[in-house]
């Protein structure tokens, strides 16, 4: 028998579960209205498909872990939560496209499966997100505490991409990343490389943006600019994965992927720079005295 960490009333849980249908619905509805995400639900290999959602439920579970309710939450615990989320992904992503028309009874169930499970699969991110970030002061206890998240590189790592996925994955099926990927000289392509590395920097050491002074170490010079390079490192990862899986790398000369992962780089790194800070920034956890 599974020993829950924390025992939650009716009220409480459909409380949790109204907080992430609402951040389910605020952090995907750009890619819930974007054609060519439907498209892609269309076209897409099913291995590329079933790579996504596993990839998605990694994500899941990794925020979970770090930056969820409850610190002292199982790792059966986490894994439970991240299905229930994935599943409201899912079902939320189905009524929407029902709903703006973009499924029906008479579409063949593949297309309805495939559209269904594109959408899902950010919307299912969203949906931990709002669930841990939209809670009030009195509930849970944020996940990671701000000690161990300053001097744990896992943690910070992993909700940096969480944050790039989220804000790049609403951007990265769309044509206007290939019309500026082709445009943009090699020049012009450094010039959005480093203003991506002084936008990450900008965020996270010098904005004070809620929750720096609790999840970015303040260190040296030489420990600060790890800190800003890995997160631009996970910010062209994540955006050649999204590249990648949106069908937008296939058949791509290298330089032009490059180039692509260059520019869809620029969101990325908002997402995880802004993440590391805000998507473990409860109001519920305290800054110390």
């Amino acid at each position: 028998m599974i020993r829950f960490s924390h025992h939650r009333s009716t009220g409480e849980s459909l409380g949790e579960y109204g907080r992430g249908i609402a951040g389910g619905v605020m952090f995907s509805l750009p890619l819930l209205y974007t054609m060519e995400v439907w498209w892609a639900g269309l076209a897409l290999h099913p291995w590329r498909m079933v790579i996504y959602v596993v990839f998605t439920f990694a994500l899941l579970l990794l925020y979970n872990r770090f930056a969820g309710l409850r610190r002292d939450a199982s790792l059966v615990e986490v894994a439970i939560d991240s299905v229930e989320e994935m599943g409201i992904g899912l079902v939320l992503a189905a009524a929407i496209l029902w709903l703006t028309g973009r499924i029906s009874g008479e579409m063949d169930g593949l297309e309805i499966l495939g559209k269904v499970a594109i959408e899902g699969m950010t919307v299912a991110i969203g949906v931990s997100v709002g669930t841990a970030q939209l809670s009030t002061p009195d509930e849970g206890d944020g996940g990671v505490s701000g000690d161990e998240a300053n001097d744990a590189y896992l943690p910070q790592v992993s909700l940096a991409l969480c944050g790039a996925v989220l804000f790049a994955a609403n951007v990265a099926p769309t044509a206007e990343i290939s019309v500026i990927a082709v445009e943009s000289s090699p020049e012009m392509l450094l010039a959005i490389a480093l203003c991506s590395i002084l936008l990450g920097t900008l965020v996270l050491h010098f904005a004070d943006f809620r929750g720096a002074g609790r999840f970015v170490a303040k260190a040296n010079f030489m420990t600060n600019s790890r800190s800003i390079l890995t997160t631009y490192a996970v910010s062209l990862l994540a955006s050649a994965a999204l590249l990648w899986f949106f069908d937008q790398l296939d058949g791509e000369p290298l330089a032009l992927c490059v180039a692509k992962s260059v520019v869809l780089g620029v969101p990325a790194v908002l997402g995880a720079s802004a993440g590391r800070l805000l998507l473990q920034s409860n109001p519920s956890q305290k800054s110390p005295s």
